[in-house]
């Protein structure tokens, strides 16, 4: 038996009344949202701009220093003239604010932190030069004692334990360095119970009652740290690990009680930490709270991303973007995030 071989190829007919798709209830396509560049934003429900931006930025000690950090591509420890450079450049770019973080000389680091209420620390100074370089830019400073023990941990040891109530006393030292230098937000990282109370009036009594704090309140145990912890140098120095004071990842009531507690001591600010993979975190304390709320892409979400979009495994561009916006979309009034220069730039260009 021939095949039948059709003298011509069948149209296919156009979507409306009579085919398949012109029978949907009410003919509402919601397909003609998305037909053209201009209908999709129009219709855009959330937005990505410079204003949601804050970059992180690795202080090291020395002039002209440019070092390069090898699990985070793309990423620089700088000395403190660059930092300041860098700092005017983001200013140029109308990002709002950076987050300083220092690489401790090794010798520097001890049991009891002591670096870090020196106020001829690196932050310190790299504090100053960027008020000097770029005086209309935010700058967040970390008060945690991670960069500066020589155990890499974020509270004091006493034997095994990582005691809260001192080590509170030692960031209460750290903060008001930080205040005196010129931050203009302090971000405890460090997750020790009543350090946001002790801070706040810490900054009251002595005169610095327009800094703000910015609260590491939801902060966990997470994997997705090993980058950020070569970049400051506590990854070889850290003994045990963080989970008795960083949150079981497991958790989420957890989250909206120490969130809540944080308020409570005086903070102006929340963040939830890392990103990506607590969205559902940073929804459930955004929306429940309804105050500012921040989350931070981690050095291992960078990581994936760059490493990712280096090998052309994916689109680079495109996944940053998309990575941010989710950020945006579950609540976000802003993000901490290493790709903050790069779209900048894209978005000043157009």
């Amino acid at each position: 038996m021939t095949a039948h071989t059709p003298s011509h190829t069948p149209s296919i007919p156009a979507d409306g009344p009579g085919t398949v798709a012109g029978q949907i209830v009410g003919g509402r396509r919601m397909r003609r949202n998305r037909r053209t560049d201009w209908q999709r934003r129009l219709v855009r429900e959330t937005a990505l701009t410079v204003d949601d931006l804050i970059w992180p930025l690795f202080v090291v000690e020395g002039t002209g220093v440019r070092q390069p950090v090898a699990s985070m591509p793309g990423v620089h420890r700088l000395s403190v003239d660059y930092v300041a450079e860098a700092a005017a450049e983001a200013a140029s770019l109308g990002i709002p604010a950076i987050a300083l973080f220092p690489f401790t000389d090794p010798d520097l680091r001890d049991e009891t932190a002591s670096e870090a209420v020196n106020d001829g620390n690196l932050v310190c100074r790299a504090t100053r030069a960027i008020k000097h370089a770029a005086p209309g830019i935010g700058i967040i400073t970390d008060v945690a004692l991670d960069p500066y023990t020589s155990h890499g941990h974020d509270g004091l040891l006493a034997g095994d334990e990582i005691v809260n109530d001192a080590t509170v006393e030692r960031l209460i030292e750290q903060t008001l360095v930080q205040a005196a230098a010129g931050a203009d937000v302090i971000a405890p990282s460090d997750m020790m119970d009543g350090r946001i109370g002790a801070i706040r009036q810490a900054l009251d009594e002595a005169g610095y009652t327009h800094v703000q704090i910015m609260s590491y309140a939801a902060k966990y145990a997470s994997a997705f740290y090993g980058p950020f912890r070569d970049a400051i140098g506590s990854n070889k120095t850290l003994r045990g690990d963080k989970r008795t004071y960083q949150m079981d990842p497991g958790n989420t009531d957890e989250a909206l009680r120490e969130a809540e507690l944080d308020l409570a001591e005086g903070a102006d600010m929340l963040m939830v930490k890392p990103g990506m993979p607590y969205l559902d975190i940073l929804w459930r304390v955004s929306q429940t709270f309804g105050v500012p709320t921040f989350a931070y892409q981690v050095s291992g979400e960078y990581a994936m991303i760059r490493g990712a979009a280096d090998r052309g495994w994916i689109d680079g561009e495109r996944a940053i973007l998309e990575s941010l916006l989710a950020f945006k979309r579950a609540g976000a009034d802003g993000i901490l995030t290493y790709f903050a220069l790069d779209v900048a730039k894209r978005q000043k260009a157009g």
